[in-house]
């Protein structure tokens, strides 16, 4: 985040020297993530109801409204203050603002009398800012070279105060001073700017644990800043959220602190059921209190492990297995590539992956409900496997706020940049039933097209950025190299579907747009990470959205054919075919250390060792059945097994 904030402040005198409640602090821009903005309301007499206001925020660029906030049905304390925010401000909001909800400026947040339908507004369109009804007015700017000038020419409003934060490391907020002016320092949310007022017993919510599996069971407590005077202290509270209901949890959800006393609690026990209805959240929402009491904190979520998720039976992309997950290939489907060779093959494989009478093209937005099945970690079916990190992630931890950091998102492998569909589709989700037809030439649509689109940790995903594969990336340090064939078969497939997108070697400029590298890279990626049953059932999910298939994941050889060193040969799905040699090698013991087996083969074979980054290490022709002496550092190496015109690659560890 920017860390100057050069504020300026302006004030509409004639009708705010008379107003009964002012803003009086603005919290917009935080160092690091904005998970702590705000806006403070101060009324110039306590208790004060908010009935009929209204706070709109203005965005100066269009001069226009972008999120509302109605002030019906709340009140400000014993010292005439109220403050709404994100759910991490403490002591806690009296409404909740959205994370990054409030745009870090040059803009103006106003206070109206009036109701939030009176500022309609979309993503991209608002009301425009208004004088009728305004009671008072805030505009800011996070940087000393701009303002809010159209809103501050449409308001009236004239500089009043201006000052620049000095760290990166702590935030400021916009806070009103008792002579009505203004001035920046260290955020006050929920009390006096000045420190002044009644001092207000704080309670505070607290778990052992920001998550539990089912059946678990946990105490809720409750402190209190001071010990409990006058009257004992009720506490009611709830935990639905969303699909997280009534059924899901037993437990008194009240608890009574005594006078005399500053703490009680209140056991909770998580319903241990047998159906697998997903991870949940569960948040922890304190009902208001009695006057004289605040929440330091609340709306707390917690994390609910469902421990009824489906265990699939082939293996991570890690642990990959092969044969397990049958192709639901309609008959027929490839049945025009038969004898084919060079270009006339890829125009038939075009043909069918793009053809306009049965391929459909969904939304962007849908690629999240579309990853969240096929990438599905096999392991457990409420997480979704990583490619690049070669690691799961929960389904619930998918990126919906502006940090990618902790989260998973949608990967493009194709960079859209260098695709030139960049912002292609919509964001909405329209879901599996509505499509619109597509060809070859709608590059557009690979901006969501499910073949080339991975779950993937946020992070690395931009640490990836656009780059092309090989040299260029490899994957974060210590990756196992699990995803190198994922990712060739997926470029492969997009340079076949789209006019216009090609696989190069080397790394071609960023300039070019539908150029990506290494071919040679991607070319020997297919090889020494083969086709699994992970990506299998991927591709089968994917086609009952989009009505095509990857056929470089069906017939990896394929890519030979056409981008390799059997271009211009003819090619034969007999040929091609990794199942039979497959289902017959067997290579053991793995892990290895001393030694290693090949067998199941009849006749002549080839057994070929290469590192993880496709260095040959050994090679030795057999008859059947051979045992070869191991002498490797220890680490994963790919063991590839040729058997006449065909051959399997294996992952083995050498302990």
């Amino acid at each position: 985040m920017p860390q100057k904030l050069l504020t300026y402040l302006f004030l509409f005198l004639g009708m705010f020297t008379y107003s009964q409640v002012v803003i009086n602090e603005i919290d917009a821009d935080n160092p690091g993530n904005d998970v702590y903005e705000f806006v403070e309301l101060k009324s110039s007499t306590p208790n004060f109801p908010l009935d009929g206001y209204v706070l709109v925020f203005f965005n100066d660029s269009n001069s226009s409204s972008y999120y509302t906030f109605d002030l019906d049905g709340f009140v400000t304390d014993i010292n005439g203050i109220i403050h709404f925010g994100n759910v991490a401000v403490t002591p806690a909001p009296v409404g909740i603002i959205p994370n990054n909800k409030i745009q870090n400026g040059p803009d103006v947040v106003a206070l109206y009398l009036g109701n939030d339908s009176d500022f309609p507004y979309t993503t991209s369109t608002g009301t425009l800012a208004t004088l009728t009804n305004l009671i008072d007015a805030v505009a800011y700017s996070n940087s000393n070279s701009t303002t809010p000038s159209n809103l501050m020419s449409i308001l009236n409003l004239t500089v009043s105060t201006a000052d620049i934060e000095t760290t990166s490391s702590i935030s400021k907020s916009v806070q009103r001073k008792n002579d009505g002016t203004y001035e920046v320092k260290v955020p006050t949310p929920g009390v006096n700017n000045d420190g002044t007022g009644i001092v207000l017993n704080y309670v505070s919510v607290s778990t052992s644990q920001t998550s539990y599996n089912e059946g678990n069971n946990f105490n809720v407590v409750f402190t209190t800043s001071q010990p409990v005077t006058t009257a004992n202290l009720s506490i009611n509270f709830t935990l639905n959220n969303g699909d997280f209901n009534n059924s899901d949890y037993s437990g008194n959800l009240f608890v009574t602190i005594p006078v005399g006393q500053s703490s009680a609690q209140t056991n909770v026990i998580l319903t241990d059921d047998s159906v697998d209805e997903g991870d949940e959240e569960m948040l922890i929402n304190v009902q208001p209190l009695s006057l004289g009491y605040v929440l330091n904190n609340n709306n707390i979520t917690v994390r609910v492990y469902d421990n009824d998720f489906i265990v699939q039976s082939y293996g991570t992309p890690l642990s990959p297995t092969y044969g397990l997950v049958t192709p639901t290939i309609p008959a027929g489907y490839y049945d025009s590539l038969e004898g084919l060779s060079g270009n006339a093959l890829k125009q038939a494989v075009q043909d069918i992956i793009a053809n306009p009478a049965v391929v459909r093209a969904h939304n962007y937005g849908d690629i999240e409900f579309i990853l969240k099945e096929a990438d599905k970690n096999p392991l457990n079916s409420n997480q979704v496997w990583q490619m690049y990190v070669e690691s799961p992630k929960p389904i619930l931890d998918y990126q919906t706020g502006s940090s990618n950091i902790g989260v998973w998102n949608r990967e493009h492998i194709f960079p859209q940049s260098r695709g030139g569909f960049s912002g292609g589709t919509s964001s909405t989700a329209d879901g599996i039933g509505v499509w619109l037809p597509t060809n070859a030439d709608d590059i557009l649509s690979g901006h969501a097209d499910a073949h080339h689109l991975r779950a993937e940790d946020g992070a690395e995903n931009s640490t990836r950025s656009n780059r092309d594969y090989g040299s260029d990336y490899n994957g974060p340090i210590g990756s196992q190299g699990s995803w190198n064939g994922d990712v060739s078969r997926a470029l492969f497939y997009m340079a076949v579907r789209y006019n216009g997108l090609n696989l190069v070697n080397g790394n071609p400029s960023d300039a070019i747009v539908g150029q990506i590298g290494d071919l040679a890279t991607l070319l020997t990626w297919n090889t020494t990470d083969p086709r699994d049953d992970f990506e299998m059932n991927r591709n089968n999910y994917i086609y009952t959205w989009q009505m095509n298939r990857n056929p470089f994941i069906d017939y990896p050889n394929l890519a030979d054919y056409i981008f390799g060193a059997n271009f211009g040969q003819q090619w034969f799905s007999t040929l091609s075919t990794q199942n039979p040699i497959e289902n017959r090698v067997a290579v053991y013991p793995n892990p290895a250390s001393e030694y290693l087996i090949v067998s199941g083969l009849e006749g002549s074979s080839k057994v070929e060792i290469y590192t993880i980054t496709g260095q040959l290490v050994k090679s030795q022709d057999f008859d059947n059945e051979i045992q070869i002496n191991l002498d490797l550092h220890v680490g994963m190496y790919l063991v590839k097994v040729t058997n006449g015109s065909q051959s399997t690659t294996k992952k083995i560890i050498v302990k």
